[in-house]
């Protein structure tokens, strides 16, 4: 069995990274991101990436870091709210964008992981979002063609894996981990826990440990969220 397991985010993505290269990220906010790949991306001084992710995580945290180092070039995303680095750069044209509608950014990675170079959607038609883009009549109703993301490295975060790579995602962490993970030459995941091979329900794996060629154990993890609302306590 090839050993899959790093023994930290630094060793487990040397020899991948370089300049101008492009990663897909899991995560959804800041759930389910992979904060050690990240700060291991941050450390290594990479530079003019283009990243494929469903948000640019928030100031000062997950993807956020990358911003504020100006290692980013190009962010692909859906949702780019809470990041005032990321607003400053894009308003003073330091930043390039590629806004993709929530589930059209999902389906351009799955499809690029299955080798599905282009597919036509409705979402988006008559919208900014159709600028230059084909568009095809199907039946009397239009669409547009959406191109799949493949990139050089995924980065994706985990629950549990066992030693050959077969992983878990818990509850919302599933996200846009699973697709992105099969969008790129290269998989890396990291995860908070590693079982012996066989310790798995073969029912319950998300992601089968083909796509995954290098691991890491990243907890513990100190999970954040963007806000905390906290409901006044009722007097009795």
């Amino acid at each position: 069995m090839v050993n899959k397991l790093y023994p930290d985010a630094a060793s487990a993505l040397e020899g991948l990274l370089f300049d101008g290269m492009h990663l897909c990220a899991g995560g959804f906010g800041l759930c389910g991101i992979p904060e050690r790949l990240i700060d291991a991306i941050r450390d290594s001084g990479v530079k003019d990436l283009t990243i494929a992710s469903n948000n640019a995580g928030i100031d000062g945290e997950g993807l956020g870091k990358l911003l504020r180092t100006r290692q980013v070039k190009k962010m692909i995303s859906s949702y780019v709210g809470e990041n005032k680095e990321f607003e400053r750069q894009y308003l003073s044209g330091e930043l390039e964008v590629e806004f993709s509608p929530q589930g059209t950014l999902a389906e351009r990675c799955r499809a690029g992981g299955a080798g599905i170079p282009g597919f036509y959607t409705k979402t988006g038609v008559g919208t900014a979002v159709a600028e230059g883009k084909e568009v095809k009549n199907f039946d009397g109703q239009d669409y547009i063609l959406e191109r799949g993301i493949f990139a050089d490295v995924s980065i994706i975060k985990g629950w549990k894996a066992d030693e050959s790579g077969n992983l878990i995602f818990r509850k919302t962490a599933r996200n846009f981990n699973a697709p992105m993970a099969t969008a790129a030459k290269i998989c890396v995941a990291e995860v908070e826990e590693v079982v012996p091979v066989g310790s798995l329900n073969p029912d319950s794996i998300h992601l089968p440990g083909i796509y995954v060629k290098r691991m890491i154990i990243g907890a513990p993890y100190d999970k954040k969220i963007e806000f905390r609302t906290v409901r006044q306590r009722e007097t009795a």
